[in-house]
């Protein structure tokens, strides 16, 4: 009996992966969801590569190469999935969107050099497969290198810091140039070996203004250019999908460009920039550094605060708002922050946290940290949701977040980060900062929110201070 599914069959599983994937992403647009996406995409995923490997495209000799694949790649990402921390997610992102774009490249020249695939196709329709592989190979190659270097930022392992070379784009457009030339050559070439010059020089182009683009985007935009190569990957993954032929890859990579590309949408509006803006040269500083000293430099004196003293305002107020960052996931100390809620909570206190849509390092991290914590869902506030309690509050609490809680954004039209939508934590009876130093945040800009009469600053490492806060509390 053969295992092999007729071309009908195999359309209708498609079909069906294709619904599980939308329901999947309509899942992860909220946490209380989240759970149930992940598994509708999982079931699709295997529907669809099930009807891949037993469909009527492969044969039976190519289905050991395939298991054999397959078992790798799991053991890869079972091991990943078991070692990675939750800190780790942004660049572990960032390097899946690279596998992506690199799956796009090989597969692209590989469909070129094929014989079989090239004498399939005559005249015009040689021509639009032609396209499509030029165009696949293009986009993969941009996001392999561009995921690459943004693993390298996100990772500390390249800085933060936005290198702008002279001329950048006079020579961003002389690349589009030399690209749209070789593609022109690339689609007249006579034979195999004429076409892979231009296709070898296209692709090194590419690969370079990957490096480039995101080379020239600073550490304070890293949020958008996560979501941007999120884009970027499912845009290769629809250009793998016209050169094989293969509807799912199509329909599944346009899901994923569009639902990146909204997303890339987002992060700007909740940064203040616009997307030209980012891709032309971001700013900010790799790991924080201490703002130089100048003209519109907050002035004044901060005021520590110990954990005790921070027990005994948690322990009087009514009302609490906690807005966590990535100094909360560096330290791990998102499980002894759940505890300290749940004991203020037992005690009748409103505690709720509030969530910049750009805090950490990608879109919804500090979401995933909490939820990992298992802190109620329906406590974790977003920012347009929760700004207007914050004259309300008794005190909101700060936990390793700077750029986001920073009132410079509203007072200083002067500022890097002048209009972009902050938490306004300035505006409780008591704001509390928890933080190593005085070092700016990852967009290298000073915070007035440290000098300001009702702050105080809780110096130290979170999860150490937080364990202290925690202790004197039960006392």
């Amino acid at each position: 009996m053969s295992l092999t599914l007729s071309p009908t069959l195999a359309s209708v599983a498609y079909i069906g992966a294709t619904i599980l994937f939308i329901l999947s992403l309509g899942g992860l647009s909220n946490p209380e969801s989240s759970r149930r996406g992940n598994l509708y995409g999982m079931i699709g995923m295997t529907i669809a590569v099930l009807a891949t490997v037993l469909g009527p495209r492969v044969i039976a000799a190519g289905i050991p190469w395939i298991i054999g694949s397959m078992v790798a790649g799991g053991a890869v990402g079972l091991y990943a999935a078991r070692t990675v921390q939750m800190t780790q997610m942004p660049e572990l992102v960032a390097l899946m969107h690279s596998l992506v774009g690199l799956a796009a490249m090989l597969v692209g020249f590989a469909t070129y050099i094929d014989p079989a695939a090239s004498s399939s196709y005559q005249g015009a329709a040689k021509a639009i497969h032609e396209m499509e592989i030029y165009a696949g190979i293009l986009i993969g190659a941009v996001t392999f290198s561009g995921s690459l270097i943004a693993f390298g930022k996100l990772s500390g392992k390249i800085g933060g810091k936005p290198l702008l070379l002279p001329a950048r784009h006079w020579l961003n457009l002389a690349g589009l140039l030399v690209v749209i030339y070789f593609g022109r050559e690339f689609l007249h070439a006579g034979s195999m070996s004429e076409g892979m010059k231009p296709l070898v020089v296209m692709t090194v182009i590419a690969l370079l203004f990957g490096i480039h683009m995101v080379m020239a985007i600073g550490g304070a935009d890293m949020p958008v250019v996560v979501s941007m190569l999120n884009s970027y990957s499912g845009w290769a993954a629809a250009a793998t999908g016209f050169m094989l032929s293969n509807d799912l890859l199509i329909v599944v990579g346009a899901l994923v460009g569009s639902s990146g590309a909204i997303l890339s949408y987002i992060m700007c509006n909740a940064m203040n920039r616009n997307f030209i803006s980012v891709i032309a040269g971001g700013f900010g500083t790799g790991s924080g550094t201490t703002a130089a000293p100048g003209a519109s430099a907050p002035a004044g004196d901060v005021t520590p605060i110990s954990a005790q003293e921070t027990a005994e305002l948690l322990k009087e107020a009514k009302s609490v708002i906690i807005v966590p960052g990535y100094g909360m996931a560096v330290a791990q100390a998102q499980h002894t922050v759940y505890e300290i809620t749940r004991h203020l909570r037992e005690k009748g206190v409103n505690v709720r946290f509030g969530i910049h849509p750009v805090a950490g390092r990608m879109p919804g991290h500090m979401n995933v940290l909490l939820a990992e914590a298992k802190v109620p869902y329906d406590i974790v506030m977003e920012m347009d949701e929760i700004n207007e309690d914050f004259p309300d509050t008794d005190v909101a609490m700060v936990i390793g977040a700077n750029d986001i809680v920073n009132p410079a954004a509203q007072e200083d039209p002067a500022s890097p980060i002048a209009g972009m939508p902050v938490l306004e934590v300035w505006k409780a009876k008591t704001s509390i900062v928890m933080k190593r130093s005085m070092a700016s945040g990852y967009a290298g800009v000073d915070n007035p929110l440290f000098y300001k009469d009702n702050n105080r600053m809780l110096f130290g490492d979170a999860k150490k201070m937080l364990d202290e806060v925690l202790a004197a509390l039960k006392a």
